[in-house]
């Protein structure tokens, strides 16, 4: 996770408005904390389970990577160990992975692989990680399939491995940061890059050098697996510059709206022209994909843990992040845009309703503390679940239930530590929390009314000292009409824009008339859309 400085921004929403963007949420999700003795802090790891026990593999044992090639994704930060966790009876047990072969270590030992359980086969794509063969720090272009009954049973009896693990090596599985998700009998390989070198904030050609190289692809292939053999067959993968130049994000199963598979990528970095999140997303099935044009997201930029749930009575898909890092955060009723990129504790949902339009919620309740980035959520597995691991909602009938565990994750000290990080600053946590749905005593989610807006209103710099610009789009063309508000609802300026066409606009104002240091609301009219921000006036 590279974290590049930028200004800083707020962006405030008007309380007397907000009741009018809050909805009676359709369940309560509470967490509750939990700790198993001797078990290590983790981040960006791979995992399956069997049985209700759960495989961690890989993964980094420290915090946020620092700025110095030097200090950056050492190799005391691997995590060299294979752990089983058991969540019932709260055991933990460990074995080295020094048995296994030089190359399967090698990967095993990294950082934000790709990987997808199928069966009793865990399935891990790439990581990136240091290479003695190498003889220094790359992303590994390997496919190693686990087998996690027997690897489990073998850590517990303090047996052998080896014969637990395979491994074949393909330049189209050379990815990092990515997410390796199945549609049906296809595995899609998301997103992600090619990181060879040591990380260095001064850029690739700055001693040390690197090469990082987006896949801009959604890589798509067919496995076939015997039990001894690895066989793939790619297929032609769709290739998008502009969109797919997306890592370290959230990628969530999906069933769309037609009731077919499908899945979900959730913003993610860095644009092409602008070391920002996405704030859009983009949904792929089994024949395409497409960007969202209607729907944004300002909150869990990051990757986080997550949980899907669809309801098939009403048609609805829900989408739960929980922490991480976002360019926008909530504070006491102000959406806050901080071009830093902070931790941050929101926790969120995503809702794409029987119409097929998303709208994104903060819920009531946040991480204890600044968590969630590069954590994993680890299912119930009694639950009932559709074929791709989202779980049936409608089936989750009792008062309290509980969906699973969140393992792990960065745990940091300040919202914005990349600058003066000298590996203090943040940790591996080693919390455990259990997730609870609860259909009782449902609470008010606050609807983030600028996430389904086609307006996309942006209003900066914000405060300004009355000199700002309004950035706004158009769906279709319109009368524009941008009115300026006191708070107690007076008007003091108003002009209309007419007969603009569809684009995006970037409106100048001056105004003269904003006299009072404070706080007032401008809109932004149209003949199909209104959309309302508060803007901050200082000295």
């Amino acid at each position: 996770m590279i974290l590049l400085q930028r200004f800083t921004f707020v962006l405030f929403s008007l309380s007397i408005f907000s009741t009018a963007f809050s909805q009676t949420a359709p369940f309560a999700i509470a967490i509750e904390e939990m700790n198993i003795p001797g078990l290590g802090g983790l981040q960006s790891f791979a995992f399956g389970q069997h049985d209700g026990k759960w495989l961690i593999i890989g993964g980094r044992l420290d915090g946020l990577h620092r700025r110095q090639p030097f200090a950056a994704f050492d190799q005391a930060g691997h995590n060299t160990m294979l752990i089983v966790v058991d969540p019932i009876s709260n055991q933990k047990w460990s074995a080295s992975i020094a048995s296994l072969p030089v190359s399967i270590q090698e990967q095993l030992k990294s950082t934000n692989m790709e990987f997808h359980q199928e069966g009793d086969y865990l399935y891990i794509i790439g990581g990136y990680g240091y290479s003695a063969t190498f003889g220094d720090h790359t992303t590994f272009s390997n496919l190693t399939a686990v087998n996690v009954s027997a690897t489990i049973n073998a850590i517990i009896s303090n047996g052998s491995l080896s014969a637990n693990f395979r491994q074949i090596t393909d330049a189209q599985f050379q990815v990092t940061g990515g997410h390796l998700k199945k549609i049906y009998d296809t595995y899609y390989l998301v997103g992600g890059q090619k990181f060879i070198g040591r990380y260095n904030p001064m850029g690739p050609t700055s001693g040390p050098g690197f090469i990082q190289e987006y896949t801009d692809q959604i890589r798509r292939f067919k496995l076939i697996d015997n039990g001894t053999t690895l066989t793939i067959n790619h297929l032609s993968p769709w290739t998008d510059a502009n969109n797919l130049h997306r890592r370290d994000y959230n990628v969530i199963s999906q069933i769309l709206p037609n009731g077919q598979e499908g899945l979900t990528a959730f913003s993610g970095v860095f644009q092409p022209v602008v070391d920002l999140p996405y704030l859009n997303c983009v949904i792929i099935d089994s024949s395409n994909y497409q960007v969202n044009p209607t729907f944004t997201q300002y909150y869990n930029h990051y990757h986080c843990a997550n949980i899907p749930l669809y309801s098939e009575a009403s048609n609805e898909m829900h989408n739960l992040f929980f922490g991480g890092i976002a360019q926008y955060y909530d504070n006491n009723g102000t959406l806050v845009q901080d071009n830093d990129v902070p931790f941050v504790k929101t926790i969120a949902r995503v809702t794409r309703n029987q119409n097929g339009v998303m709208s994104e919620y903060k819920l009531p309740i946040e991480m204890p503390s600044l968590l969630g980035a590069g954590s994993e959520f680890i299912a119930n597995e009694n639950l009932a679940r559709f074929d791709n691991e989202i779980f049936k909602l409608d089936s989750l009938t009792a008062d309290t239930t509980l969906l699973g565990y969140i393992y792990g994750g960065i745990s940091s000290t300040g919202i914005n530590i990349f600058f003066t990080n000298d590996g203090s600053q943040s940790s591996a946590s080693s919390q455990i929390f259990k997730v609870y749905l609860i259909n009782s005593e449902l609470g008010i989610d606050e609807l983030n009314k600028h996430s389904n807006g086609s307006l996309k209103l942006v209003v900066f710099p914000n405060p300004s000292d009355g000199v700002f610009s309004v950035k706004y789009n158009l769906k279709q063309s319109s009368d524009v009409t941008i009115s300026l508000y006191s708070v107690d609802g007076k008007l003091i300026e108003k002009e209309t824009l007419l007969n603009q066409q569809a684009g995006e606009y970037t409106f100048e104002e001056k105004s003269r008339k904003l006299k009072y240091i404070g706080n007032y609301l401008l809109t932004v009219e149209t003949n199909y859309e209104t959309a309302r921000q508060m803007i901050s006036i200082k000295e």
